[in-house]
């Protein structure tokens, strides 16, 4: 296990950085909250990754480091940390708790970090959760659809359908559904992630956010600032008129669209590459840990 003790001046300067950092980050959504003003581009970031702006504010220094210094004491007022010799630290009973957890993050993002990455979805998932599905499967009611009902269900027919994420693929309208190139269920899911993906990219933020205290909050925050920029990408390529928002469509419809989209996905999954391999070790670590702690314990 790490022996990291950071000294009081070296882990409150970090942990005011940090919620600085978030405060940039969720003030325009926080302002839109209380003025009762919706934004179908953002909103995804707090409504879908169940992560409160106060959880993402609180700073953690990552299983194993020891926060020293008289302001730790704050610490202990938080489930999960302990108070030991060392300082303040997130309590091994953490680890114990979500250690299948951790298992389960770790195969994951082991198997999609082995795949080639696939580049040819084109973002089409949005299509194929209103295709054929009327105004009901339109999930952005406020926004109309750039092309209509009836010319999205065109661009819908014209092009293949190769969805790899099944939690994009699982809004698919019931038309849609089989027209995917291979149908995706939540057991395969480690078995048909790959890393051109962007929702892929996307739930790094989830997986790390998932893992608590136990991931330092510098990690959690990439991982966020990658899942705001591929849901502009995500949205930008979508069926849906955004004009309002300042948002120019990326025109998956036409050649050079998809051309556009296809370099802009490429951008985002070499990002999401550097990220998915440091949270890839930070459980493995963590797994490493786990097995030190079930050793000393018997």
């Amino acid at each position: 296990m790490s022996s990291a003790v950071l000294p009081e001046e070296v882990w409150t300067a970090r942990r005011d950085r940090h919620r600085e950092t978030v405060a940039d980050l969720v003030g325009p959504h926080l302002q839109r909250r209380a003025a009762g003003v919706s934004h179908p581009v953002h909103d995804f970031l707090f409504t879908y990754y169940s992560v409160r702006p106060n959880q993402l504010r609180r700073w953690h220094p990552g299983f194993g480091a020891a926060l020293a210094g008289d302001a730790a004491a704050d610490y202990l007022e938080y489930a999960g940390y302990t108070a030991t010799e060392r300082g303040v630290t997130v309590s091994p009973d953490v680890l114990e708790h979500r250690r299948a957890t951790v298992e389960y993050v770790a195969a994951l993002l082991s198997a999609t970090a082995q795949r080639r990455p696939h580049l040819s979805c084109f973002g089409l998932h949005e299509w194929a959760m209103v295709y054929h599905g009327g105004d009901e499967a339109v999930r952005h009611s406020q926004v109309p659809l750039r092309l209509g009902h009836a010319g999205t269900d065109e661009v819908v027919e014209s092009m293949s359908l190769r969805c790899t994420h099944f939690d994009a693929f699982r809004f698919f309208t019931a038309d849609a559904a089989p027209r995917n190139e291979v149908p995706l269920s939540r057991d395969e899911q480690v078995a048909r992630e790959q890393p051109g993906c962007l929702h892929a990219g996307m739930d790094l933020y989830k997986w790390a956010t998932k893992l608590g205290s136990l991931v330092e909050s510098e990690l959690v925050i990439d991982c966020f600032r990658l899942a705001t920029d591929a849901r502009e990408l995500d949205m930008k390529a979508s069926p849906y008129d955004l004009a309002d928002y300042g948002y120019e469509p990326v025109r998956i419809e036409t050649p050079q669209g998809r051309a556009d989209y296809v370099r802009e996905q490429v951008a985002l999954s070499e990002r999401a590459a550097q990220l998915r391999g440091r949270l890839l070790g930070r459980c493995r670590t963590l797994l490493t840990d786990h097995a030190a702690e079930t050793i000393l314990a018997d």
